[in-house]
Formats: structure tokens, sequence, C-alpha cells
């Protein structure tokens, strides 16, 4: 349904529409998964209670895509 008489439809992402809740169960299955089939490891950085692993892990994060928007600065 458009919003304006004789307005083009808005286009509805087929994305959005595959989109479902994933509880913890399923999300820690799905990384485990990448884990055995890529090598890729997916872990909260909040989640490692090492505190020099975890800033390690901060530091290669930003180097590589930047620093986060939000989050805990973890005393910064």
């Amino acid at each position: 349904m458009s919003l304006l008489h004789g307005a083009p439809m808005l286009a509805q992402n087929p994305i959005t529409r595959l989109r479902s809740t994933t509880n913890d169960a399923e999300l820690n299955a799905m990384r485990a998964a990448a884990w055995h089939r890529h090598g890729v490891a997916s872990i909260a950085v909040d989640d490692i209670t090492d505190p020099w692993l975890r800033q390690a892990i901060t530091n290669e994060a930003n180097r590589r895509w930047g620093r986060r928007n939000g989050g805990n600065n973890h005393g910064r």
C-alpha cells in the first residue's frame, strides 16, 4: 500500500521477512558451527573474564573495524 495516491509502493526487504527471534541456545549453536566449519570464533567481549585477553581482542577488533559506537569501555 502506498502512502500517497499514485506514489510507488515501498519495496519490502526480503531479509526482514526471514528474520526470526533467536534464543541463546540457538545463537550458541550457530557460534559453535561457525567455529567448527570455518574456524571463526564469535565471543562477546564482555564474556571474556581475563582483562589482558579482553583488551588484546578489543584492540585487534578496533584496528580491523574501528571503535564500537556503544558498549562498555572497561574503565576508559
